[in-house]
């Protein structure tokens, strides 16, 4: 993944000591992969709802953030939490009723067909575990991903993350296709095209002798620079895959939990039904669980002939922590929320551009939204998103940038997110425009 955003030690004469000595610390005892974000890192000791403190005291507004699902320190969660680590905390192998109602409660917000669960800690071991199950089901190891996706950090699915950098390698059995295209002026062609790309692969798969066994896609291409619209333009593509005997994984680590503000899982906004859901951060609401969600035949002969244990994996706390995460989607009423605060979003980004050149399209799906900035004929510009990002920071407001080019800023708040907040991230950013242009 290209390392963007991050600290510049060249810049660090507008950095307090104590935080300089706090960056010398960690280099020393962390090592060279550790990134900080922005060119002069947040020392971050608090957070509450949408926002977190830094040491000095001063608010930030997080709109970077999508672990943290239902907002930091979520009073409901973290009752859950305190409550059952001071009665009990250990595995599967027990009889718990938290983990049988944590798991009613989550199949119940998926389609009936997805009826079975199995719990792990991150997405990294969701997605790795997907992986052998589809494997191990269909015979094959071809896999199909996009051009710039990322699925995790084990060895299996590093190799599947295009995004990984010129020291990953795709392995030998993958192709990667395009992302999806933006094309509001002709809607039919996005998944048209899309459907053509795999189609490609499958092709050269079977040139290569490489039986295919599954589509692996995030379902708002998050890393690729987010691709949302029209909504239902993956229908060709999952049918092009189950002709070819292949399964389709939906990591639904980001798009998931309500965040398209329209449904509760990304995959329902294009009417598909995935063989295998991968799940991770917003599960715990920044406490460490993840799962995959499954149709039972696809299980079934993996799960009778492969032993499969996770020690932390749907323990009693975790369990407890997650189940408490879906009441409050639930109880607060949040899809909708979601989906108000995300037009306040695009609305208000929207007219930006109208006057400031530098931002080309705008698009996004509830609260995920994509900002590309392009120079004056129409190339990605990174140095001005980048610039961008290190200002909103100065002005309070914590972001991200992706996609192949950095040029993309990521807004993907937790869902606690309002229009109220959407108005202060539009004047944020139309102050650090005004000065920019």
């Amino acid at each position: 993944m290209l390392k963007t955003n991050a600290f510049d030690a060249a810049a660090s004469s507008n950095i307090p000591a104590e935080n300089l000595a706090m960056i010398e610390r960690r280099r020393r005892l962390l090592g060279p992969a550790y990134q900080l974000f922005y060119k002069n890192p947040v020392h971050l000791v608090r957070g509450e709802g949408v926002w977190v403190y830094d040491a000095e005291g001063r608010r930030y507004l997080d709109v970077y953030n999508n672990v943290p699902s239902v907002g930091h320190c979520h009073p409901h969660v973290l009752e859950a939490l305190v409550r059952q680590a001071s009665t009990l905390n250990t595995h599967t192998r027990y009889l718990h009723e938290n983990v049988l109602n944590f798991a009613e409660k989550l199949v119940g917000t998926m389609p009936a067909e997805l009826s079975q669960v199995m719990f792990t800690c991150t997405g990294s071991e969701s997605n790795d575990l997907a992986l052998r199950i589809a494997e191990d089901f269909t015979g094959g190891t071809g896999v199909i991903v996009t051009e710039f996706s990322y699925h995790g950090m084990t060895k299996a699915i590093a190799g599947l993350s295009a995004s990984m950098g010129p020291y990953v390698k795709v392995n030998g059995d993958a192709r990667v296709i395009p992302a999806p295209i933006h094309n509001p002026a002709n809607p039919a062609e996005v998944g048209k095209r899309f459907a053509n790309d795999i189609r490609a692969a499958l092709a050269d798969m079977h040139r290569h002798g490489i039986k295919p066994a599954a589509l692996m896609i995030d379902t708002f291409f998050t890393s690729d620079g987010g691709f949302f619209d029209p909504a239902g333009f993956l229908k060709e593509a999952i049918e092009v895959i189950h002709d070819a005997g292949a399964l389709y994984i939906a990591d639904e680590v980001q798009p998931g939990y309500g965040r398209s503000g329209e449904t509760m899982w990304g995959f329902q906004r294009h009417g598909v039904l995935p063989d295998i859901v991968s799940l991770g951060k917003p599960m715990g609401n920044g406490h460490p669980m993840a799962g995959i969600t499954i149709q039972p035949h696809i299980l079934q002969r993996f799960g009778s002939e492969s032993s499969y244990f996770n020690t932390f994996g749907g323990n009693t706390v975790s369990s407890a922590v997650g189940l408490a995460v879906l009441e409050v989607i639930e109880q607060e009423n949040l899809i909708p929320s979601v989906g108000r605060a995300g037009k306040a979003i695009l609305d208000g980004i929207s007219a930006l551009a109208q006057r400031f050149p530098a931002i080309g399209s705008v698009r996004g799906a509830g609260l995920f939204v994509s900002v590309d900035f392009v120079t004056a004929d129409g190339a990605p510009d990174s140095v001005t998103a980048l610039a961008v990002v290190n200002a909103l920071r100065e002005e309070g407001v914590l972001i991200g940038a992706s996609g192949p080019h950095a040029n993309i800023l990521k807004i993907r708040p937790p869902l606690v997110f309002t229009a109220e907040h959407a108005e202060i991230l539009v004047g944020a950013l139309e102050n650090v425009l005004s000065k920019m242009f």
